[in-house]
């Protein structure tokens, strides 16, 4: 897979995850949801942490402020290492399969980061209103952005059934979390190397050229 294809497939990620992220921010209030279909729904999040809403502060002793700019720096520290990887595989012309993956993986992981750095100056706040592109009244600065998740899949929303030790009679919820089409990329790329990890990181089977033997 050429350089080329590879930067197409990036940005082409980029474009649909930046688009969508932008639509349902300029057309949502926070919380607001839509559905499509009884298991897929359209709803309005923003996720201030890692993944599933995670925050260093709920870990560490330090401000929300601070983990979240920590978690910014090492999100960038993650791309550039994604991104030499990238570099490094295609120019050593690795399997297409393994080139499509991290490709998926990084783009993924920078259309976050442009959620992280940028959407704080960008943007005002969606609580209670509808958010403004390039608003005055900005909700954050650099690095203190909210990422942008709307993909929801309540595939199952039913009831434990009361017999069931401790959890009988409580509400169960399958699939939970909300997310978007950049961790999408990302998980597409990570299921692709778990999956095809032979073809994936499997050398390449060279073409060997056997000199006529004299008879």
């Amino acid at each position: 897979m050429s350089k080329r294809h590879a930067i197409l497939l990036i940005v082409l990620v980029l474009v649909l995850d930046q688009i969508s992220k932008i639509y349902i921010k300029t057309n949502f209030y926070l919380g607001e949801s839509v559905e499509v279909f009884n298991w897929f729904k359209i709803l309005f999040i923003e996720n201030e942490g890692a993944a599933w809403g995670a925050k260093l502060s709920d870990i560490f002793p330090i401000s929300d402020e601070k983990g979240k700019l920590i978690l910014t720096l090492f999100r960038l520290l993650a791309i550039c290492g994604i991104g030499y990887w990238l570099w490094d595989i295609i120019r050593k012309a690795a399997s297409r399969t393994l080139i499509i993956a991290v490709s998926l993986i990084f783009a993924g992981a920078v259309g976050n980061i442009i959620d992280s750095l940028f959407y704080g100056l960008i943007f005002n706040d969606s609580t209670n209103q509808i958010a403004s592109f390039m608003a005055e009244d900005n909700y954050g600065g650099l690095f203190y952005g909210k990422v942008v998740d709307m993909l929801y899949f309540p595939i199952i929303d039913a009831s434990w059934p009361k017999w069931v030790p401790l959890v009988g009679g409580s509400s169960f919820r399958f699939f939970e979390p909300v997310f978007n089409l950049a961790d999408t990329a990302i998980s597409t790329g990570v299921g692709i190397l778990l999956v095809f990890n032979k073809k994936a990181f499997g050398k390449k089977e060279e073409e060997s050229t056997e000199a006529p033997q004299n008879v």
